[in-house]
């Protein structure tokens, strides 16, 4: 079987890219496609590249953003993606069970399972955990800037998030499978494929990556007090019992906003669309997921 990597170097795990060589020697893998990238946006090129010299399983050395330009080059193929999550938060990876250990990572890669997932596709990208426009994209796009993701982790997340609570809300018209849904105001809108978030918090309480649907969420919290009250009442279940929150699920969204607002891709900040259609590519990806037997 033909392998490639495609490494982000700015990311690390264990023992780092030597000791991912190292285990791939070990497991008779000698000669395998190897890249290693300074950024998530030049991996597209680096699979296709991979893809063109015969490689039949592509590891993907990184964090969500990593796996998202693979998924979105790799989506339709035969390959399949192996995941080393050397990333901050590893939500696709944490919710398919795939450890956050090196060498445990590629058994799951060389002799693991093989599941078909759904990708959604927004705005001409695909995605793998979530897509989101407005308040979670802010947070995003501001704790990438400076390199304070890189120094604080997922604490990042929490300053950022807690500087952009009093974002002013704007204006939505949703329809799902061309029904109407929802019109009114909202401060986030989230497309999502799996359902937990960070520190386990589950945004959609049954998603399934193999479902065939997207789950669909629009956050109506304003002001310090009612996001609070959401996170609280998140944080002790589902963001679906919150009265700030409404969820559904879909094949198909279409979002028109009175505003541009700012959107992301599996934890990457975009631009700013004022309308966006969303879909699920039902199956599109072979992951290589733990074994079901012992």
């Amino acid at each position: 079987m033909k392998v490639a990597v495609i490494a982000h170097s700015g990311k690390t795990l264990g023992g780092g890219l030597p000791e991912l060589r190292r285990v791939l020697e070990a497991e008779g893998v000698e000669e395998p496609f190897w890249c290693e990238i300074p950024k998530s946006r030049k991996a597209p090129a680096q699979v296709r590249r991979a893809l063109a010299e015969g490689a039949e399983l592509v590891f993907a050395w990184g964090g969500d953003g990593m796996v998202q330009r693979c998924v979105d080059v790799l989506a339709g193929s035969t390959v399949s993606l192996a995941i080393i999550p050397a990333g901050t938060a590893n939500l696709f990876a944490t919710n398919l069970g795939i450890p956050k250990d090196i060498e445990e990572a590629v058994a799951v890669g060389l002799h693991g399972d093989r599941r078909k997932v759904d990708v959604g596709h927004f705005n001409g990208e695909r995605f793998a955990v979530m897509a989101g426009a407005g308040f979670d994209a802010a947070m995003i796009r501001d704790a990438g800037d400076g390199g304070l993701k890189e120094r604080l982790g997922r604490i990042a997340y929490v300053w950022t998030g807690s500087e952009n609570l009093r974002s002013k809300p704007f204006r939505a018209e949703i329809r799902v499978d061309g029904v109407a849904w929802y019109k009114g105001k909202a401060t986030c809108i989230l497309v999502g494929n799996v359902g937990e978030l960070l520190g386990g918090i589950a945004a959609f309480e049954d998603a399934r990556p193999d479902d065939g649907k997207l789950e669909l969420g629009v956050l109506t919290a304003e002001g310090l007090l009612e996001w609070c009250r959401m996170i609280a009442r998140t944080a002790g279940g589902t963001a679906s019992t919150s009265p700030f929150a409404q969820t559904t699920k879909a094949r198909s969204v279409k979002v028109e906003l009175s505003r541009k607002v700012l959107y992301e891709l599996d934890g990457g900040d975009r631009t700013k669309v004022k309308a966006f259609k969303v879909k699920v590519e039902a199956g599109a990806i072979t992951v290589c997921v733990p074994g079901t037997s012992p």
